[in-house]
């Protein structure tokens, strides 16, 4: 029989951390539910969870602060924040400090499942890709790292690794911005744009030392990587 996947709930309202633990072992998840952000990080450290689900505003440690301690140790665990945020500055700083997805309050559990499920599968695909060549980088989407002529060695976040490897993909296409906007960040809403945005632009600089690599815009469709 095979293990169930543990996910670490971070939720400070009682009743509804309840009802998504409930739900989710509906679905044979394990749930380990936490009050606050101090009790989740003990959790953390002490159960080594497959998936965290952290609710941004809670006491003693907030989301935020917890997943950047979280990424110290762990750079490869999938964390989907639930939000009551909406402003686009706290949904880039979520995916920037190494958030792979966000929910906003209020939102069906159906919906939080899906989710998590496409962690899940694209954290299992992450385990079975090779390193490829990029130019004169070496891209080890396993590891999450650009090494640039056998040299530098330069991490990538978890959304920045998946995005450059489907830009890879799709090397001199159009990468559908739409598309990769719902497969990535769940859904081409003007928030996961804009975030988008800001990852495409952090990927040329960490591609920048070969000037023969360009990820263009091309305007009204998307993306495409070029080399």
């Amino acid at each position: 029989m095979d293990k169930p996947i543990t996910i670490l709930l971070a939720e400070d309202e009682p009743a509804l951390g309840q009802i998504i633990k409930e739900s989710l072992e509906t679905k044979s998840f394990k749930v380990l539910l936490c009050k606050d952000g101090e009790m989740a990080y003990s959790v953390y450290n002490n159960q080594k969870p497959d998936l965290l689900v952290l609710d941004v505003m809670m006491p003693k440690k907030d989301g935020f602060t917890l997943a950047k301690e979280i990424r110290q140790e762990d750079r490869d665990i999938p964390i989907i924040f639930l939000t009551a945020k909406s402003q686009t500055q706290d949904v880039v700083e979520g995916f920037t400090i190494g958030g792979n997805d966000y929910l906003k309050k209020p939102f069906s559990i159906e919906e939080l499942i899906v989710r998590i499920n496409n962690l899940l599968c694209r954290a299992k695909l992450q385990q079975t890709i090779e390193v490829f060549t990029i130019g004169a980088y070496a891209f080890n989407f396993p590891k999450q790292t650009l090494q640039y002529k056998s040299k530098e060695i330069k991490h990538l976040t978890h959304r920045e690794a998946h995005l450059l490897f489907h830009l890879l993909k799709n090397k001199n296409q159009i990468l559908d911005r739409s598309l990769i906007l719902t497969k990535l960040w769940g859904n081409d809403d003007f928030f996961a744009a804009r975030s988008m945005d800001v990852f495409i632009t952090k990927l040329r600089k960490k591609l920048g030392q070969d000037k023969s690599i360009q990820i263009l815009n091309v305007r009204g469709f998307g993306y495409k990587l070029t080399f």
